[in-house]
């Protein structure tokens, strides 16, 4: 009886086009910003910041971006850790080779530059698809892993490969402590969530829905493949390189190519396919599926005071965290966001049946 839309009539093209028409909506993203910026930063301990709340904001803007490609555009990519690098050593160069350079511009030069990279490997999806673009978004993957290690220009002369920053402030205030670092990336994960969703509501998101469901059907109906196809590359890109550089310059402070290894691209597409694709909702799920539940995980035995031996409750968790991706792959396709969906008709309908 609290869900319903009951008296809230539309009484002009702005309010019908609002991205949440109903009023319960709003006040309950209303309320989750004032948990998020408020509560949180006042509440929430240290741990909680460094090993959940920070990597699960980061990766939550990569799934994001990757969402926009895979899920709104189909087309398949598994070279989303390679964007991230790029955009981590681009805004590293910008940050260390320019004095003064603003912490904000240097991450988004790093965009840019992972943009110019996808758009690059995106050319072969103008040709192929499924699981030969798959291959061929790989090929990234290998060539910036190889550029990284090889080219020392990238890494500003290091001999190991291994990059560090330190001092970083925005408009004189330092970006140190765990609180100020956690509400940074929530104020990117918010603004490019705000955009990403005005975004696939445009003309622009429904050709990507259009050459994603038929690319035939589409170019016959006057949509351009080459200008969707690569818009979607460059924007997904320009996400991911952002988050990129927020993996390397907030969460990890010192890191190497091996942080934005194969992995990191398997876990974020996981990430989208566990929570939805083409949802924006369902890349904050899948993120936090992917980060949240193996901590938990790992916690539960000690929890409940079971001997267990830490090799055995690592492949435990390994067994039961792929097992629970199955289920959910089995039980709903469409991911988590499908069941949100489901969940939120059936409770404009409660207590009646239909």
């Amino acid at each position: 009886m609290l869900y319903r839309e009951n008296g809230q009539f539309k009484t002009s093209y702005k309010s019908d086009l609002q991205i949440f028409p109903i009023l319960q909506d709003r006040w309950a993203i209303a309320l989750l910003l004032a948990v998020a910026f408020v509560a949180v930063p006042l509440l929430a301990p240290e741990y909680l910041f460094r090993a959940v709340l920070i990597p699960f904001l980061i990766l939550s803007l990569a799934a994001l971006g990757l969402n926009i490609l895979v899920g709104y555009c189909g087309q398949i990519s598994l070279g989303t850790g390679a964007f991230m690098a790029v955009g981590a050593y681009a805004a590293y160069n910008c940050h260390a080779r320019i004095p003064g350079m603003p912490l904000i511009a240097s991450m988004l030069v790093g965009g840019g530059c992972a943009t110019a990279v996808g758009v690059l490997f995106g050319i072969p999806s103008l040709r192929i698809k499924g699981l030969y673009l798959a291959v061929a978004t790989l090929a990234a993957q290998f060539f910036v892993d190889w550029a990284c290690l090889r080219l020392k220009w990238v890494t500003n002369d290091s001999s190991s490969g291994s990059v560090s920053v330190a001092g970083l402030n925005v408009l004189g205030i330092p970006i140190e402590t765990p609180v100020q670092k956690y509400l940074f990336c929530l104020c990117f994960l918010a603004v490019f969530g705000l955009l990403a969703k005005n975004l696939v509501r445009s003309h622009i998101g429904r050709e990507w829905m259009a050459i994603r469901d038929m690319d035939v059907a589409a170019a016959v109906i006057g949509i351009r493949p080459v200008y969707a196809k690569l818009s979607a590359f460059a924007v997904s890109s320009f996400i991911v390189g952002v988050a990129g550089a927020l993996w390397g310059f907030i969460h990890l402070g010192s890191w190497e190519p091996a942080a934005f290894n194969l992995n990191r691209s398997f876990d974020l597409l996981f990430m989208v396919i566990i929570g939805g694709l083409g949802s924006i909702m369902g890349s904050f799920f899948g993120a936090a599926f992917i980060v949240v539940l193996p901590i938990i995980l790992d916690g539960l035995p000690y929890w409940f005071g079971i001997p267990i031996d830490t090799a055995l409750a690592a492949h435990l968790t390994f067994m039961i965290f792929g097992g629970l991706i199955v289920f959910f792959l089995i039980v709903e396709p469409h991911g988590i966001a499908r069941l949100w969906s489901t969940a939120k008709e059936k409770l404009r309908l409660w207590p009646f049946p239909h």
